[in-house]
């Protein structure tokens, strides 16, 4: 749908995303073929790579988001800790940097159980989580290889293990000229697999103070970073504390909430900053309203692992009323490849509170219809239904 919305088109290769969606030149080249001003790097692929934004400058194009040198360290899990720990900025025990010397000792120090984790990494990839000290060896294997082959880097870290935690982020927006707010927090723990289902804004778990706090953690975690543009800094809380994990150099997939609840067009505002804009919204003009929840609606059986369901669209009719927002990637007719990410839509509702929000979003995947494969519609109405899930006791081991 989006290629038939778009006032020009550019075909810049197969389906191979080496060929294609991660070829830097290729990209350059479809931008300056339609005489663009600017790269908007949406997310996945290239969003996060910092290469890819100094390539975009060097070609004198814009890059819509922040700058590169701020991607590569935020980026990297262990400088953006060390970073993070300087500042302030509660982190997670575990090592400061890269493995080298007695890793077993260091293991050891931390504290069983922990996380083996690819410093590079995101989106769930080389992560491991190990309960005993003979699962080490084989856990930092699996995920040296996962990391090189999806990052290019293997460089781990071994963080304290949360057995039991909330994932909460907070959105900030921030200018060329320092000027850095934050759009309040999104909660993010119903994940499978380390990668987000539903999502919504405000968090029931947390108090008004600690919101605050976790708010103001953000923009110091930025203004220390140098950031500016949109980004979003990811908290695990739990038992009261809350520490920092990472820093999203991006556009969210779920920005939608956020969009919903304050009123603001973080995209538009994006555009803005990159063309030099100054950011003319102070704290005390963001207010939540309201509340909002995001399912994500995958080509994919739950009932089989959550194995991608590739094919074609027969048939597809989105829900609509007051409320509801459909933000699609795909149309009837379409096939759906196993080339990509099994992401179809993303169903975002809002309301005056959490549960009637809950209902709004019920009716809304009840009324979403898609023929020809499988989705994960089921599921997402079964976590709607649930018990937990109401009644907010729930954490990022809801559904693993």
């Amino acid at each position: 749908p989006h290629v038939m919305m778009a006032g020009e088109a550019v075909d810049i290769g197969p389906a191979n995303p080496s060929e294609s969606y991660l070829n830097f030149d290729k990209v350059v080249t479809a931008a300056k073929k339609t005489n663009a001003d600017a790269i908007h790097p949406g997310y996945g692929f290239l969003s996060e790579n910092g290469d890819f934004a100094q390539y975009v400058q060097d070609s004198d194009l814009i890059f819509i988001g922040p700058e590169p040198s701020t991607i590569k360290s935020m980026g990297d899990k262990s400088e953006s800790k060390q970073m993070m720990s300087k500042a302030g900025v509660p982190t997670i025990p575990g090592s400061d940097g890269e493995l080298v010397g007695n890793i077993d000792a260091i293991a050891r120090d931390i504290g069983y159980p922990l996380m083996v984790k690819a410093a590079a990494g995101g989106g769930g990839k080389g992560m491991r989580v190990v309960k005993y000290p003979e699962e080490l060896e084989s856990a930092i294997e699996g995920a040296k290889n996962e990391a090189r082959n999806s990052f290019g880097n293997d460089t781990l870290i071994l963080e304290k293990f949360l057995d039991n935690p909330r994932h909460i982020e907070v959105q900030i927006l921030g200018d060329k000229k320092g000027n850095i707010i934050h759009l309040y927090e999104r909660e993010c723990s119903i994940q499978r697999r380390h990668q987000k289902i539903v999502e919504e804004s405000p968090s029931p778990a947390i108090t008004n103070k600690l919101r605050k706090e976790m708010g103001d953690a953000a923009v110091k975690a930025a203004k220390i970073a140098g950031y500016s543009n949109a980004g979003t800094v990811e908290f695990l809380y739990q038992g009261g504390k809350f520490y920092f994990l990472e820093m999203n150099t991006r556009l969210q997939v779920e920005h939608g909430v956020t969009e919903m609840v304050c009123g603001i067009d973080i995209v538009k505002w994006q555009i803005r900053i990159a063309n030099g804009e100054t950011l003319d919204l102070s704290q005390k003009d963001v207010k939540q309203r309201g509340h909002s929840i995001e399912c994500r609606i995958y080509a994919e059986d739950p009932s089989r692992g959550f194995l991608p369901t590739p094919g074609v669209i027969r048939k597809m009719i989105l829900p609509d009323g007051p409320g509801v927002r459909n933000d699609v990637g795909v149309s009837e007719g379409q096939e759906v490849s196993s080339a990509y990410d099994p992401l179809l839509a993303k169903l975002v509702v809002w309301d005056s509170d959490r549960n009637s929000a809950i209902q709004r979003m019920d009716n809304a995947l009840s009324n979403f219809i898609i023929l020809g494969l499988v989705t994960n519609q089921p599921f997402l109405r079964d976590i709607m239904k649930n018990k937990e899930f109401n009644n907010s006791s729930f954490s990022t081991n809801f559904i693993d």
